[in-house]
């Protein structure tokens, strides 16, 4: 995606500056167009650096949606919030970013308009609630639902890397161990062996690992950055893309924990769309988008052609297996009383703790592995100097 700064003109002959997200320079004319805009002058720049655009944080989201929340509940207009809201700022890419929507919005642009020349900066999501929230007259009650949604996303967040911390750890003490082990005991006993032949296979094995770790190490770097750009460049292909975010999905063990956490996360954004007036086909758009998995994409377009001819969201969420049984019972519940929304809302609510409780198991099926893998490496190293440490003590009682 490319970034385009622009000067353009409206409808009314105001002239107007601002950037706008788009993947080619066709695109963003298709969408400067769509605005009623009439570009004079723009400049492209290649967005897919970092440093050209700047993506608030969950924790710098959770605090402008709380504070226009504060602002426009106490009477504040969406002018002075936004002008208050960007002299707050303290990261100057984002004061800029701030302050170029406070300009178009105080010369009578919308601000959810002003915030989609953004796009790349916000999330859709965000965009999205904040449109519906300008047209149905509720915006300061949808800043407050976001500061809600962005607070508890932030806390998951949290909870999966407070969770990881120690796995982290105890994989790097694997990785240590193992060099360590290979690039110095391993040595000092293969030297014991007057005859390489005479070796265990096993040592033969360990002898030829700890060789390439002393001497070749620079040919295992070469290796593991082959194997992880390769893997990332094959995530980017969609059908190994797809295949891998199924298994995600489907896996033994962790599959249906990775699905109580998709369960929680859609559940919190649909009920925060649906419950703000959103047509139930974009709800359904943007809540799967959350998720950022192409199995999850795919499904949905089916669910979204069934809802679309008058099917019920129960039935079509139901057939596309992608949620917990229990979940599409409590949807169907909601329909039939008239109350999806309230019952979403409770639901999400229930399945955010659900999620951190599968955070948890999750993390903590990742510990055994590298325990046992570390032990076995441990094994392995053992066992294949031990020949020569006893070879050594019987050379001993010999003499």
């Amino acid at each position: 995606m490319k970034s385009f700064s622009y000067v353009a003109q409206d409808a009314r002959g105001r002239q107007q500056k601002g950037v706008m997200n788009a993947e080619n320079e066709q695109e963003f004319l298709e969408k400067a167009k769509e605005r009623g805009l009439y570009v004079k002058d723009f400049k492209e720049s290649d967005s897919t650096n970092a440093k050209s655009i700047y993506k608030f944080s969950t924790k710098e989201l959770t605090f402008c949606c709380r504070q226009l929340s504060a602002m426009l509940t106490s009477g504040l207009t969406l002018v002075k919030a936004i002008d208050i809201l960007t002299k707050e700022q303290e990261n100057e890419k984002g004061k800029a970013i701030w302050q170029d929507i406070y300009e178009n919005v105080q010369k009578g642009e919308s601000f959810s308009s002003t915030l989609e020349m953004h796009a790349g900066s916000f999330p859709d999501f965000l965009i999205s609630m904040v449109s519906a929230g300008e047209t149905s007259g509720s915006l300061d009650v949808i800043m407050t639902r976001m500061a809600d949604h962005y607070n508890k996303e932030g806390k998951l967040k949290n909870t999966v890397k407070s969770a990881m911390v120690y796995p982290v750890i105890l994989l790097v003490l694997c990785v240590v161990i193992v060099i360590f082990l290979f690039a110095f005991i391993m040595p000092t006993f293969i030297a014991m062996y007057e005859d390489p032949e005479t070796m265990p296979a096993l040592t033969k094995m360990m002898a030829a690992i700890s060789d390439v770790i002393q001497h070749k190490w620079w040919l295992l770097i070469i290796i593991a950055a082959g194997i992880f750009f390769g893997v990332r460049y094959a995530l980017k292909v969609p059908d190994i893309r797809l295949k891998f975010d199924r298994l995600i999905l489907k896996g033994p063990g962790f599959g249906p924990l990775i699905t109580k956490i998709y369960t929680g996360r859609f559940a919190r954004t649909l009920s925060s769309l649906y419950s703000s007036g959103i047509p139930m086909v974009e709800c359904l758009q943007r809540a799967s988008a959350v998720l950022g998995n192409s199995y999850v994409d795919e499904k949905f377009v089916e669910v979204v052609d069934e809802v679309k001819q008058g099917e019920t969201l129960s039935n079509a969420i139901t057939r596309s297996e992608i949620f917990e049984n229990m979940f599409c019972s409590i949807l169907y519940v909601g329909e039939e009383s008239g109350a999806l929304d309230s019952i979403l809302e409770k639901t999400s609510d229930y399945y955010e703790e659900e999620s951190d409780a599968a955070v948890q198991r999750l993390v903590s099926m990742v510990e055994p592995v590298l325990l046992i893998f570390m032990a076995i490496i441990i094994g392995l190293v053992v066992c294949g100097i031990y020949p020569a440490l006893y070879g050594s003590f019987d050379s001993i009682e010999n003499e």
